[in-house]
C-alpha cells in the first residue's frame, strides 16, 4: 500500500513554469514507476510523463517533450514534474500515481495508487 500526496499546482501565465511534487509513504516508493497524468474538464485522464523506479528511464507524451521534465529522489520518497513554457492547453488537474508495470507506463489502468490531484491553470 502506498499513499501519495501531490502538490505545487497553481495559476500561471502562459510561458511560465511550475514544479509539481509527489510525496509517497512507505519504504517501497523507490520500487515503483511514478507516472504523472492530467485531466482537463470534459476530457479523459491522459498520460503526461513517467519515470522508472531508479530514475534512469523517462517517458513523455509528445506534446510536453522539451517542456516538461520528470525526476525523482527516492531518499525523500518524492517525484517531481518540472513544467516550463506552459500553454493554456496544459490546464488540468495533475495527479501522480505509481505502478509496478513499467511496460504499461502510459496506461492509467495499470496504476493502482493515486494522489489526490493538484490544479494547474495556465492563462493566456
Amino acid at each position: 500500500q502506498v499513499s501519495l500526496v501531490d502538490s505545487g499546482g497553481r495559476s500561471v501565465q502562459a510561458g511560465g513554469s511550475l514544479k509539481l511534487s509527489c510525496v509517497g509513504s512507505g519504504r517501497t516508493f523507490g520500487q515503483y514507476v511514478v507516472g504523472w497524468f492530467r485531466q482537463a474538464p470534459g476530457l479523459d485522464r491522459e498520460f503526461v510523463s513517467a519515470i522508472s523506479h531508479d530514475g534512469v528511464r523517462t517517458y513523455y507524451r509528445d506534446s510536453v517533450k522539451g517542456r516538461f521534465s520528470i525526476s525523482r529522489d527516492n531518499a525523500k520518497n518524492t517525484a517531481y514534474l518540472q513544467m516550463s513554457a506552459l500553454k493554456p492547453e496544459d490546464t488540468a488537474v495533475y495527479s501522480c500515481a505509481v505502478t509496478w508495470s513499467e511496460p504499461n507506463y502510459s496506461s492509467r489502468d495499470f496504476y493502482p495508487y493515486w494522489g489526490q490531484g493538484t490544479q494547474v491553470t495556465v492563462s493566456s
